[in-house]
């Protein structure tokens, strides 16, 4: 009988694996408790970016705070939807001069007010906040998370960590943008009739402030965009050489200009307009169709409360004010109106420099079933010239009226915003249902200015590859080859290692 070799495989096998588990398996169990993470995610969900560590290692001299609305940081990391949230703060916390503190902002009112002492945040589970000294900046939880189109799909994005860079970067500068109203001309003030617009704006993390800029003689630098509403004087030369100044070199400016008695006309204002290349009329309009006229504030139908339409962005424009405002129109949220107004044209080319800006209409009157339309424009301040021209000309029922420009300086990013209109912010004369040109005034400050700094670090997404085939018989055999033909060969392995063990 002849002596069977001894085969070795077998113990070698077995101590392979005895070292498998003797080196992996503590291994594994040091890096979970060191919540050490290997982020092989395509977009490097789990990790920061070079821009944001680059950012942390500028402030590094700031203690810089965190606030999470939630009772604790294992709540988020619990949830797979908001890993990636978890791993940004875990990140941040690990800093020395970062502190994260995580509460229940039910259980702890008087925390939450400290970060929202005006009460006008609307705060709620799950937002952050960065403070650093006096300057506190909410990043709202549903931003955190945002969609987007991909391939036909509608794809979850992760925007946390741009939106919390952004808010640390804003916070350690020293102070929010600040959104200034000009006072001086009469107009009411954002402590009493415009404080409602005022809370609005802080919600989106601006600043709000009063500034009388004919006596302060500079424009702050600070300052995200000056506002003018409901003056019921001119400003003066050397506020309108300052707003000039401001546009020209990328500022922005927003004017609500309702219509008002005045002797004579607002020359520094018009130059202000003019230059972006809008012409401002002085007259009051209504609607003389009673299918246009809506309910004012007392719930009586009223002339001066109008539908009006407004005009969608083209391929020429590179600014869009109205696509969204449109949407939420088509979708009921809001009527399509104007009240208290008065109207604006543009200038003729030759007029401005036209070939720095880029002008739009935003609000505009509609026409009748026979395309007539029906607006009446009745003078209102101004001088004997525009009298005549508010009677005669802009009451062409072939003729519509604008409520609303936007220029923008294609060369220095300058915007001006328009509205023949200041009521449209003053609770005063809401009426009980919403209006979009309101709305369009609050978007307006987005365009004006945005207030979340742009790091370049984006939005962080799984990438998902695709395979299209162009038909079923090709798509079975990639089928064959990537998952039959594997099996088959493994089974093929194991029915040779079968017959040849004890060889």
């Amino acid at each position: 009988m002849k002596d069977k070799k001894f085969n070795f495989s077998g113990i070698v096998a077995f101590l392979l694996a005895v070292l498998v588990l003797a080196v992996f398996v503590p291994v594994n169990l040091i890096a979970d408790m060191k919540d050490k993470v290997y982020d092989l995610t395509p977009a490097k969900q789990y990790t920061l970016n070079s821009k944001t560590k680059d950012l942390l290692k500028e402030t590094s001299d700031k203690h810089i705070d965190i606030y999470l609305l939630l009772e604790s940081l294992q709540l988020v990391k619990d949830d797979p939807d908001t890993l990636a949230l978890y791993h940004t703060l875990s990140e941040l916390k690990s800093r020395d001069n970062i502190t994260l503190t995580c509460f229940d902002p039910d259980k702890d009112p008087e925390l939450t007010k400290s970060l929202d002492p005006t009460g006008t945040l609307t705060t709620s589970r799950g937002d952050i906040f960065v403070k650093c000294g006096e300057v506190i900046k909410r990043v709202p939880e549903k931003w955190v998370y945002q969609y987007t189109e991909y391939a036909g799909n509608r794809l979850r994005v992760y925007a946390g960590e741009e939106l919390i860079a952004g808010a640390i970067k804003v916070c350690t500068s020293g102070s929010l943008p600040t959104m200034y109203f000009l006072t001086g001309h009469g107009e009411k003030t954002i402590d009493d009739s415009y404080a409602y617009f005022a809370r609005t704006l802080r919600t989106d993390n601006y600043s709000t402030e009063s500034l009388d800029l004919d006596a302060a003689g500079a424009i702050p630098g600070n300052t995200a965009a000056i506002w003018l509403i409901g003056p019921k004087t001119d400003i003066t030369e050397k506020e309108r050489d300052l707003l000039l100044s401001f546009i020209d070199n990328g500022g922005s400016v927003s004017m609500l200009i309702g219509p008002c008695e005045t002797e004579g006309r607002f020359r520094n204002i018009e130059k202000v307009l003019s230059t972006s290349g809008i012409e401002m009329d002085y007259n009051f309009v209504t609607d003389t169709n009673p299918t246009n006229q809506l309910p004012d504030h007392n719930d009586v139908q009223n002339p001066a409360y109008f539908r009006v339409m407004y005009p969608y962005a083209t391929d020429d424009f590179t600014q869009d004010l109205t696509t969204q405002l449109n949407e939420r129109v088509n979708e009921g949220m809001t009527t399509a109106a104007i009240f208290n107004t008065r109207s604006f044209g543009q200038l003729p080319d030759d007029q401005y420099n036209s070939a720095n800006y880029e002008v739009s209409s935003i609000i505009r009157s509609i026409s009748d079933d026979n395309g007539y339309y029906t607006t009446k424009s009745t003078p209102m301040g101004g001088d004997e010239n525009t009298a005549d021209f508010a009677e005669t000309t802009l009451n062409d029922k072939n003729l519509y009226l604008d409520f609303g420009f936007y220029s923008y300086n294609i060369v220095s990013g300058g915007k001006l915003f328009v509205m023949g209109t200041s009521d449209i912010i003053d609770p005063d004369y809401l009426p009980g249902y919403s209006i979009a040109s309101s709305t369009l005034a609050i978007f307006a400050n987005t365009w004006l200015y945005d207030s979340n700094v742009d790091m370049g670090i984006g939005n962080k997404a799984n990438a998902y590859d695709t395979m299209v085939f162009k038909n079923a018989k090709e798509a079975k055999r990639v089928m064959a080859l990537t998952a039959i033909l594997p099996v088959s060969i493994l089974i093929f392995g194991v029915l040779v290692w079968l017959k040849r063990r004890y060889a």
